[in-house]
């Protein structure tokens, strides 16, 4: 057996990990996409996964539909006196004053209605969507941030600590790696639970290797092993040097941001960190009955509010603040409706949030697209795909360059402001302007005909139709257009009645509405 295939099969596994007092560690991999990094970029981007597929409309909760929601979801809604504002048609659930103090520092910044098209409302299948950054038709089995590491450190992982770079590339805080740094042959992150408690693994018998496969494959596991050790190393180290003087609480994701602000304090070289937080699966008890703005899902929010405002009162007291970039995701978001269980099931599309002191602060996007009959089925319709939020990041935050990006993800991206202070690298006047659509489609309800009338800047232009489930099912005009105003004439009849989206997207933003055969 060839050493990259026993990488390739062992990397379903090993992740080995090899575990160290509970600590797993695990080794990484390489692939094609070649970019020299900026040595002065010193950024960090920290991701927290929200497993299980949050709740958006009752975390960002959108005040101008709150009669809409108080008919589908009464049970469960959050009670309007109680919503921390925003501005007039925004709020935040009552759990999350710290992201709340955030927020009016202009430190946390929201993106609306998250998603991709053709929306997988399986856990499994849109955990991969998001973590490998794919089209929901496609099967890619490296990850958005392993394409990207790829391409900075193709041998990786021969020769790997060395000292040019003696730190891991990325950390997954936890008992597992991330998928979002899975490379073509391993994984680039490695798995720690607590960076002060790092035990060497064990690597004896280092005597000569036959000339076999069993004796090759053993020669790689011995170096795997160093490797390990030598990271664990570098991490405990870092670890030592670290210094914290904020209280975290004692929540799972407080100690792990903790552990994340430790590391970055003490020099630690490492560029992304993911941490996790799990229990949003929501289908029951969601909320106490009666008191809606207690239960699973409020202490979930707390938790997240709490540990992430402690986290970055940590980095502000050292001087850090400018260093990291904190987001979350989830693999989808709920139903309009709730359900009978004090609970809502699977969406489609949610709000991401971003945190720090160079984020552009506020919301970007309109207010969630919601019919005033939503079907049982009906998710809240995508403004943005998650790949364009993906790309502005790498754009702005690593300073990589737009091809690179496009190729990371096999297609192009639209970029989204989300970060334009501190030191930002894209100029203002090559930004657009995330409002520069207007559209809509008359007679709306419609038994057959109807038509969609969009006024534009001009350019690019994709007009597509999706059902309640989050599937694009037609393409309205795809094509470059002039700038003014444009009707075109749109044939629906066969369509089944129910609740549609036509979402409009061009170099100049996004615009969503809902539209209803009869």
């Amino acid at each position: 057996m060839k050493r990259r295939k026993f990488i390739r099969d062992a990397s379903g596994f090993i992740s080995v990990p090899f575990f160290i007092r509970g600590l797993p560690m695990t080794a990484m991999g390489s692939h094609h996409l070649r970019q020299a990094i900026d040595e002065d970029n010193d950024k960090i981007l920290v991701i927290i996964q929200m497993n299980g597929g949050n709740d958006g409309l009752n975390t960002i909760i959108p005040l101008d539909k709150y009669d809409i929601l108080g008919n589908v979801r009464s049970n469960i809604l959050i009670p309007e006196s109680e919503v921390l504002n925003v501005s007039d048609n925004m709020g935040l659930h009552p759990s999350m004053s710290g992201l709340m103090s955030l927020y009016d520092d202009a430190q946390m910044t929201v993106v609306q209605d998250v998603g991709y098209p053709n929306q997988n409302r399986s856990h499994f299948r849109s955990i991969d969507i998001w973590t490998s950054g794919s089209p929901a038709e496609l099967v890619w089995t490296t990850g958005w941030l392993g394409r990207y590491l790829e391409g900075l450190y193709p041998d990786y992982p021969i020769d790997y600590p060395n000292d040019e770079y003696p730190d891991p590339f990325a950390l997954s805080i936890g008992s597992i790696v991330s998928e979002t740094c899975q490379g073509t042959l391993v994984n680039y992150s490695l798995a720690i639970s607590d960076p002060l408690s790092i035990t060497p693994l064990s690597n004896e018998g280092q005597g000569s290797t036959p000339d076999t496969p069993y004796g090759r494959e053993l020669e790689f596991l011995r170096t795997t092993i160093d490797q390990a050790n030598a990271y664990g190393t570098v991490i405990s180290a870092a670890a030592e040097m670290g210094s914290s003087s904020i209280e975290y609480g004692d929540s799972k994701l407080a100690r792990q941001l903790q552990a994340i602000a430790l590391l970055i304090s003490g020099g630690l070289g490492t560029k992304i960190y993911i941490a996790n937080i799990g229990g949003f699966d929501t289908h029951a008890n969601q909320v106490e009955q009666g008191t809606t703005s207690t239960g699973i899902h409020a202490a979930l929010l707390k938790d997240l509010s709490d540990a992430v405002y402690a986290f970055h009162e940590d980095l502000t007291s050292q001087g850090l603040e400018e260093r990291v970039l904190t987001m979350t995701f989830s693999e989808f978001g709920r139903r309009i409706r709730s359900n009978g269980s004090n609970g809502t099931d699977h969406g489609t599309a949610a709000p991401m949030m971003f945190f720090g002191s160079c984020v552009s602060g506020g919301i970007i996007g309109d207010s969630p697209t919601l019919p005033d009959d939503p079907g049982v089925s009906d998710g809240v319709p995508m403004q943005y795909d998650f790949r364009s939020v993906y790309g502005s990041v790498l754009q702005d935050w690593f300073d990589i360059d737009v091809s690179v990006i496009n190729a990371i993800f096999n297609a192009p991206y639209t970029y989204i402001p989300i970060v334009n202070r501190c030191n930002q690298t894209t100029p203002t006047d090559n930004i657009p302007s995330i409002s520069g659509i207007e559209a809509y489609n008359f007679p709306n309800p419609f038994e057959r005909l109807t038509t969609v009338a969009i006024a534009s800047k001009g350019g690019p232009i994709r007009i597509s139709l999706f059902n309640g489930m989050g599937h694009e099912i037609d393409i309205i005009l795809d094509r470059t257009i002039a700038s003014g105003e444009l009707e075109i004439r749109y044939d629906g009849s066969h369509l089944v009645p129910g609740n549609y989206f036509c979402r409009v997207i061009s170099n100049y933003g996004v615009k969503v509405f809902g539209m209803i055969k009869v």
